[in-house]
């Protein structure tokens, strides 16, 4: 597997996240060699301003320093060549220099969709998108595993903010649980919707008709 060497210019540290506000390149590009690594590509990296030593024995980073100057770095080296200088490249790019392949395609396939749309029906609470979309994703091979699994995330995904709404709940009303308030004896349910009044002579009836 390839070495990759990536030499920096003087800077605080390579993170980009430890100055007064976040350098996205460097943030994007440590999180890309992070990735590489992941795939057995030994990453050594190195700070003009911390290891200087690093840059005066290599003999192709002083070249292109006597040659071109600190506008040079960054530079990148792969087993040893100058692979890139000036910038620091996207993933595609480092994972062509390191001979990494890249997931190829589109993971949005027929029965991904179908999963992703059971998803959204859970979320949306329609019983006819979900019906759909079970009969799609049989039709198409998905497993009842595999649609469980996608009810059960985007159930989690629905009860999160029901969840946070009563912790704020719980911290506004100090901290006791909350629990559901008794309904006067003078009030009935009806229907789906809620109680309704009989004006308090304790003769209510309950209204008619469908739900609201």
């Amino acid at each position: 597997m390839s070495v990759l060497q990536v030499f920096d210019p003087p800077m605080c540290c390579s993170t980009g996240v430890c100055g007064p506000e976040v350098d996205p390149v460097l943030s994007r590009f440590a999180a890309d060699l992070d990735w590489l690594t992941s795939r057995g590509v030994e990453i050594l990296r190195f700070n003009l301003s911390q290891q200087p030593q690093a840059f005066a024995s290599n003999e192709v980073v002083m070249t292109a320093l006597r040659e071109v100057g600190n506008d040079v770095l960054p530079l990148i080296l792969v087993d040893g060549a100058v692979a890139s200088q000036g910038r620091y490249p996207t993933r595609e790019e480092l994972a062509e220099m390191a001979g990494v392949g890249l997931v190829s395609g589109s993971l949005m396939t027929e029965a991904v969709q179908e999963l992703v749309a059971l998803g959204a029906a859970i979320v949306s609470n329609c019983e006819p998108c979900f019906k759909l979309h079970y009969d799609k994703a049989r039709k198409l091979g998905v497993s009842k595993q595999d649609m469980r699994t996608a009810v059960t995330v985007a159930q989690g995904v629905k009860d999160s903010p029901a969840r946070a709404m009563l912790e704020l709940a719980d911290r506004y009303l100090d901290e006791r649980p909350i629990k559901a308030a008794k309904q006067p004896k003078h009030l009935v349910v009806s229907g789906c919707c809620g109680p309704s009044s009989d004006g308090g002579n304790g003769d209510a009836q309950p209204k008619s008709g469908g739900c609201c």
